[in-house]
């Protein structure tokens, strides 16, 4: 076997791998020797079929594998040897296609190398970090949006008109053609108009209703609606409106407290704050990131694999169209070419992700099976009742691993970067922290 190096430039890198005829007959000459013990076949004793027999029954798809085999191995030691590390898959394409058995094979392997990332000084880097303390106006502030949240209800005036946000309570039959139909009514119903709980043009028709009215309510069910013997037929409501009644918030006092789980009301004030405070220090922590980032992309400098910096900008172009086309939601429409700004937003990327893995390595961080565990939970959440199928999905999907893999990773690593860094504690107003996030996002 003979490997030979047709490009060195830069990060690019192509070989020529030779496997001679010689070597894939020997190969395939061992495969069946290991074989023959346990072959039967008809006219022979089983282990007895003759060398000559077996290789005209099973040399041509052995041959398959020996080629595979072998130009894996000659990849495998050629990583090893140069320690090399492919940023992408390698691209491998066999030479000559009018190639046949008795052959040697010629295979050309193609890939770009990951650079060498260079030692950075952690403990040089100065980093402030924002505190904000969740003050008594802020406490007061999430307790009266609880209160409001926890509304209750109580009679208007006599001969009130209901209003939007109002509770009208209702007795309501749905008639389909003159006919009532089943799930069609309900006896002292209360309904928050404005709340679009019931069928689009249901509430709207109610706002203006006094307290004894009875009226009717005409609405159209939805082409898409559930049940197939309503879909797109209108039907009428008789409607009988019992009481109307305006929301009122709830008390802060320990009653609500004890609503939210809390023993009173300095408890829950308690559980507010530390609530509110790490809200606070999440929202610093994403700031402190951005500027450790920003400090990291001004220290280092490398050479970046073409092929990485393309394909992520062309992701980031690609994403970015979307997210100014959103009526578009698959991937039917023309190419999107990345413009310089992508290509500059790409190239960051990929060196702050290559040290950030190099950083991660070197310190021997890991995410742990518990740790992805409740990545995995978490991202679930999002498809409920298809919380199995989703753990099956990712446990059958490594690329999907990777991405719920690749974020803990970071915050891992940038941790440990945080660690070793002098990091000054600032405290600041909420207002100065808030302007902070906002920066980043303007970014």
């Amino acid at each position: 076997m003979q490997v030979t190096e047709t490009l060195n430039e830069g990060l690019k890198r192509s070989y020529e791998i030779t496997v001679t005829a010689d070597e894939l007959d020997e190969k395939v000459n061992e495969k069946l020797a290991e074989a023959q013990p346990e072959i039967e076949m008809k006219g022979f004793r089983k282990g007895k079929v003759p060398m000559a027999l077996l290789k005209k029954q099973f040399g041509e798809r052995l041959l398959g594998e020996a080629v595979q085999e072998s130009v894996d191995k000659a990849m495998s030691d050629h990583f090893e040897e140069t320690g090399d590390r492919p940023a992408m898959q390698p691209e491998v394409k066999m030479k000559g296609e009018d190639w046949k058995a008795g052959d040697d094979v010629q295979v050309e392997l193609t890939y770009e190398a990951l650079p060498e990332v260079p030692e950075v000084d952690l403990s040089s880097i100065s980093l402030e970090r924002m505190v904000v303390k969740a003050d008594d106006a802020a406490v007061d502030e999430a307790l009266k949006n609880l209160a409001e949240n926890t509304q209750d209800f109580e009679d208007r005036e006599e001969g009130a008109e209901a209003q939007d946000g109002d509770q009208v309570v209702i007795d309501f039959t749905g008639k389909l053609d003159g006919e009532p139909f089943e799930g069609g009514a309900a006896e002292d119903y209360p309904l928050t108009l404005g709340s679009g709980s019931f069928i689009p043009g249901f509430e709207e028709q109610l706002k203006g209703v006094k307290a004894g009215d009875e009226t009717e309510v005409r609405v159209t069910f939805p082409e898409d609606y559930g049940a197939a013997h309503l879909a797109g037929k209108e039907v009428v409501f008789d409607v009988t409106v019992k009481a109307v009644k305006a929301p009122k918030p709830a008390e802060i006092d320990d009653e609500l407290a004890k609503k939210y789980g809390a023993e009173d009301l300095d408890a829950l004030k308690g559980q507010i704050r530390e609530r509110l405070e790490a809200e606070y220090n999440g929202a610093a922590r994403q700031v402190a990131k951005r500027r450790l980032l920003d400090k990291l992309d001004e220290m280092v400098d490398f050479p970046l694999p073409p092929g990485l910096v393309e394909a992520e900008a062309k992701q980031i172009a690609h994403q970015l169209w979307h997210e100014e086309n959103p009526e578009v939601q698959g991937h039917d429409h023309p190419e999107i070419e990345p413009t310089e700004e992508h290509v500059k937003l790409a190239e960051r990327r990929v060196k702050l992700g290559l040290l950030l893995a190099e950083l991660g390595q070197r310190a021997e961080v890991e995410v742990t099976d518990s740790e992805m565990t409740q990545a995995v939970m978490q991202q679930a959440r999002q498809y409920p009742g298809q919380e199995r199928q989703f753990f099956e999905f990712v446990q059958q999907n490594p690329q999907m691993q990777q991405q719920l893999r690749a974020p803990i990773f970071e915050d891992k690593v940038v941790d440990y970067v945080f660690e070793l860094a002098e990091v000054t504690e600032t405290e600041v107003s909420k207002d100065e922290l808030e302007k902070a996030v906002e920066a980043l996002e303007d970014e």
